[in-house]
């Protein structure tokens, strides 16, 4: 029983990160149709600042800040140079565009600072952990969960109560309406990337301070796994987003550590296979985008 609630814990850890990017992922794809591939970048460019605080020898609460506000620039400026010239192409364009930023800027990091993975100074109360009961937990996991907790809060409020979310609300619903209504494009599609730089970059710092290390290619993995809990949460779906991403960490978490050691190997095939089980039942996600219109045959 310890060990499943030890690793119920981790799964809450590793989902919320993966909430949290897929939740960038989908803010952005429900008002442009757009899969932001280059989402992962945004995630390195937090952690390569980290590292450089760190080494600066700043706090590391005004390290966290610099971090997540170089996110929210990059992704402002992505949008402003890479994306708004092709906004009104196809899709294919946009998601081509999207893996050539993605492209571009590791080769960047890879060029301009280092092709290997870079060591990134925390403080030593992240290493610590508490005990409860039987349990054993991390200060970092702790932290992650908590600060998902207080995001997923805050984005709900910022969606409900605030202008510029209730307006990208409207947007998600009908762009053409919204923008009849006096809700300007531009506006509306900064503020969208502007939220998912700071999801990304508060997803950057928990991946970070679990793993103490930053690497051009850090960001790919977890924004693909994203990328499916966003699907399997039903795309452009905020809420499915945040379910999706629980789900994936949970069913990850678990196979690590339930499945048979012969079959550890194959860990990765059996939970797409599990995923795609999910979406066999739900072909629209666990909490489908009212948007989407899309049926089974």
């Amino acid at each position: 029983m310890d060990l499943f609630l030890q690793q119920t814990v981790n799964a809450f850890a590793l989902g919320g990160t993966y909430a949290l990017l897929a939740l960038g992922l989908a803010v952005v794809f429900s008002i442009m149709g757009l899969i932001n591939f280059a989402h992962g970048e945004l995630m390195t460019i937090s952690g390569y600042v980290l590292m450089y605080c760190g080494l600066a020898g700043l706090p590391f609460a005004i390290s966290v800040a610099l971090a997540i506000s170089a996110a929210v620039v990059a992704a402002v400026l992505m949008e402003r140079i890479a994306f708004r010239p092709v906004r009104n192409a196809s899709g294919a364009t946009m998601l081509v565009t999207s893996f050539a930023v993605a492209m571009i800027l590791q080769v960047l990091f890879q060029n301009l600072i280092s092709a290997r993975s870079q060591a990134v100074l925390l403080p030593q109360f992240l290493s610590d952990s508490i005990r409860f009961g039987g349990l054993i937990i991390g200060i970092n996991k702790i932290g992650a969960i908590v600060t998902t907790v207080v995001m997923l809060i805050f984005l709900d409020w910022f969606m409900k109560h605030q202008k510029a979310g209730i307006a990208m609300r409207a947007s998600a619903e009908d762009f053409s309406v919204a923008r009849l209504m006096g809700i300007r494009a531009n506006t509306v599609i900064a503020g969208a990337f502007a939220l998912s730089g700071l999801l990304a970059g508060v997803a950057a710092v928990l991946w970070v301070s679990q793993r103490a290390s930053v690497d051009p290619l850090m960001g790919f993995t977890p924004v693909l796994k994203a990328f499916i809990a966003a699907i399997l949460g039903g795309l452009g779906s905020l809420r499915g987003a945040v379910a999706g991403g629980f789900l994936l960490g949970a069913i990850e978490i678990y196979l690590a550590a339930f499945l048979p050691q012969e079959l550890q190997e194959f860990r990765d095939p059996i939970g797409l296979c599990l995923v795609v089980i999910v979406l066999l039942f739900r072909p629209n996600g666990l909490i489908p985008s009212a948007a989407l219109k899309a049926e089974k045959v």
